[in-house]
């Protein structure tokens, strides 16, 4: 071990030492005139104020809040000029399938109040005095209504997926709700339950089989430093859309929801009156698209993707508002700086693209397999613009190691450059380009180059069976992610201008890259091996040495790969080195060989719907170990991702074992086999013979 932790010093230092060597260049990879005019046209407030207007609306899929913002943004986009503007529709009923992604039916509310009752003995009114000519006086019973929640002045109040309601009931504290111990003692029959879980959580539970009829919940989900601590935080809440228990659910803040506790707990009875117009109905998916074509005859039929995803609760400002007003912005910069002939027309054609986070991109890219096809990179930007106060940390965040890719790195160069001109603006006062908006803040960006983590639509083109490269630009941690605080005033022009350039400046690179302007990417490659290897030997320290070996081959093949992926980007792919196959008929186990089907396309956990736990329910197959596995940088959701991306019909289950193991830390051999067995069970997997 000592030997690696020399290795790991002289690695680290040669890491620092070149990085230093970076900061004294130019602007990377454009022309620095490109570079300017992108710096100088870009602007904060235009983003803003277009964050302003769409959080207006409460964006949930398919519904008429979503379609309204969705025609602010197309609107937007014929304005600043550019071509084949479409809201694209894809039918959504609960039973079409796009791929691995069950549609989900579009969802919309109109009324959801929520009333406590009280009864109590006070003053008699003077009717009642009048009539005690007797000599005695009656004591008069007064009611009191004190409104909980108002979907009309707060929509996150009401959970999405709630159904129609018009109920009194008695509130029962169940704690968390999930687990049938929540219910021993606690006859919650016709009432209405609270819970600290998510109400899809605990709906077959209270209601399925304990006959509640209707849930309150004060979930803390996107639990992070700052988790508890501001306690009149609402957060969003969601039921399960294809549950057979329809009911509806109601969130609250925690300070309500201790305040309800506690006099449940001294004995008080709590009535509720729920009053809720709202449900499911078969619609469509609207998914905004728009282009700036390429210039060259043959490259213009590939395209350069902008995503973002345009649904959420309102205000939802940064998640994903600002992601949206981000690309928006890009747009309307670089259509105008190429009409006005600042910049040249790219050769590759970009495209911007505006969904329902991952089941709008499932649908596009299933049903139009022209646009997956045509698409050779995607900037993707999910929560770009937290300012100070949402406490975010801005990440530029690699790729998944089974698609290894130069893009990644082209994002990270531009990054790393605004890292240092921001920082040097910080600290001196001076920069050549400090990229700060009038309106916005002037902190040091301080971009963190991230390892591949999962949750937004990345997760989608980055899936085996499309295999497209993407640089997601992300906030995390977010302290108001998913709140009624997620407000556009913590959004920070500044940074909305700093996130648009590095996401303008990579996408106009790529669009532009020709067999021609290969040699601008030998910095950057350098770069990467550096970068890779410095991450490389920290984790070396942390495996034992038997593993240590395989953890060095897998990243560098992963180098190598990135390096061969410019190649295939340009269209002269290097040819693949001969591949080991197993014997034939072979009865070793770690020689065994999977590939993927052609269908159904998209990765197995997608939005609202659990493909593997359906298809594994209807094949009558136990949940596989390796999914609820804990690893030293990733747990079973991501091992069972690239497990699945890693099973090309190359690779056999010990190099498979092996490459997840390398990406999120040692897992048994086991746990992996037995997953790939069970994807072959399901169909979505076949060995290789």
């Amino acid at each position: 071990m000592k030997m690696f932790t020399r290795l790991a010093i002289a690695m680290i230092g040669a890491a620092v030492a070149f990085a230093g060597a970076a900061r004294a260049q130019k602007p990377p990879l454009l022309p620095e005139k490109d570079v300017a005019a992108l710096a100088s046209e870009l602007s904060g407030e235009t983003a803003k104020r277009n964050l302003e207007g769409i959080a207006r609306f409460h964006r949930q899929r398919g519904s008429h809040g979503f379609h309204e913002a969705a025609e602010l943004v197309a609107e937007q986009l014929r304005a600043y000029g550019l071509s084949d503007v479409a809201i694209l529709q894809f039918p959504a009923d609960g039973r079409i399938f796009y791929g691995t992604q069950r549609s989900r039916p579009p969802w919309d509310a109109e009324v959801g109040d929520l009333t406590e009752f009280n009864f109590g003995v006070g003053p008699c009114d003077k009717q009642t005095v009048k009539n005690a000519k007797a000599g005695f006086e009656l004591d008069c019973v007064n009611m009191t209504a004190k409104q909980l929640a108002s979907y009309e002045a707060m929509p996150i109040v009401l959970a999405e997926d709630s159904e129609d309601a018009n109920v009194t009931a008695e509130l029962v504290d169940v704690g968390e709700g999930t687990k049938e111990s929540d219910y021993a003692g606690k006859d919650v029959k016709w009432k209405i339950v609270l819970v600290s879980a998510q109400p899809g959580a605990v709906q077959d539970l209270a209601v399925g089989k304990f006959g509640a009829v209707g849930i309150v919940s004060y979930a803390q989900n996107q639990k992070t430093a700052w988790w508890g601590e501001d306690e009149n935080l609402i957060r969003w809440g969601h039921l399960e859309t294809f549950s057979e228990h329809k009911t509806f659910g109601f969130m609250v803040s925690l300070k309500t929801a201790r305040g309800l506790r506690e006099r449940l707990a001294h004995g008080e009875k709590i009535r509720l009156h729920a009053v809720v117009k709202a449900g499911q109905h078969a619609g469509n998916y609207d998914v905004v698209t728009a282009t700036i074509p390429g210039a060259d005859v043959k490259l213009k039929e590939e395209e350069i993707a902008f995503s973002c995803h345009l649904d959420h609760q309102r205000p939802g400002a940064n998640d994903n508002a600002s992601g949206c007003v981000t690309i928006l912005e890009v747009a309307r910069m670089v259509q105008k700086l190429i009409a006005n002939g600042t910049l040249e027309r790219p050769a590759r054609t970009i495209r911007f693209i505006f969904p329902p986070e991952i089941e709008g991109t499932m649908a596009l890219l299933n049903a139009k397999p022209e646009f997956a096809k045509r698409i050779k990179a995607v900037v993707h930007m999910d929560m770009v613009g937290g300012g100070p106060e949402t406490k975010a940390v801005f990440h530029v965040t690699r790729g998944p190691i089974s698609l290894p890719s130069f893009v990644h790195d082209v994002a990270w160069a531009f990054a790393e450059w605004v890292n240092e001109e921001s920082y040097k603006f910080a600290a001196t006062g001076k920069a050549e380009y400090p990229m700060v908006a009038p309106e916005g803040g002037k902190e040091p960006l301080r971009a963190e180059y991230s390892a591949f983590t999962m949750g937004s639509d990345h997760d989608v083109y980055q899936d085996s069976s499309f295999g497209i490269p993407a640089i997601y630009l992300n906030d995390w941690p977010d302290r108001y992610i998913h709140t009624n605080f997620d407000m556009a005033a913590n959004i920070d022009p500044t940074k909305l201008k700093r996130a648009a350039f590095i996401g303008a400046a990579s996408g106009y690179f790529l669009a532009g890259l020709t067999a021609r302007s290969e040699s601008q990417m030998a910095l950057n490659s350098e770069m990467r091996a550096v970068r890779l290897s410095a991450q490389m030997t920290g984790r070396i320290l942390h495996v034992e040495p038997v593993e240590q070996q395989t953890l060095n081959g897998i990243f560098t093949n992963y180098i190598a790969g990135a390096d061969e992926s410019l190649q295939a980007f340009l269209g002269t792919p290097k040819a693949a080195p001969p591949q080991a196959k197993a014997p034939p008929n072979s009865q070793n186990i770690s020689e065994m060989q999977f590939k993927r089907r052609a269908t159904p396309k998209g990765p197995l956990a997608v939005f609202g719907y659990d493909y593997f736990a359906d298809r594994a329910k209807t094949a009558g197959v136990a949940t596989p170990k390796l999914l609820s596995y804990e690893g030293l940088w990733g747990a079973g959701e991501e091992y069972a991702y690239e497990a699945l991306n890693f099973a090309d019909g190359k690779r056999n289950a010990q190099e498979i074992r092996d490459a997840v193991s390398a990406e999120y830390g040692p897992v048994p051999f086991e746990m992996v086999v037995g997953y790939l067995k069970t994807l072959e069970k399901i169909g979505v997997l076949e060995q290789v013979k």
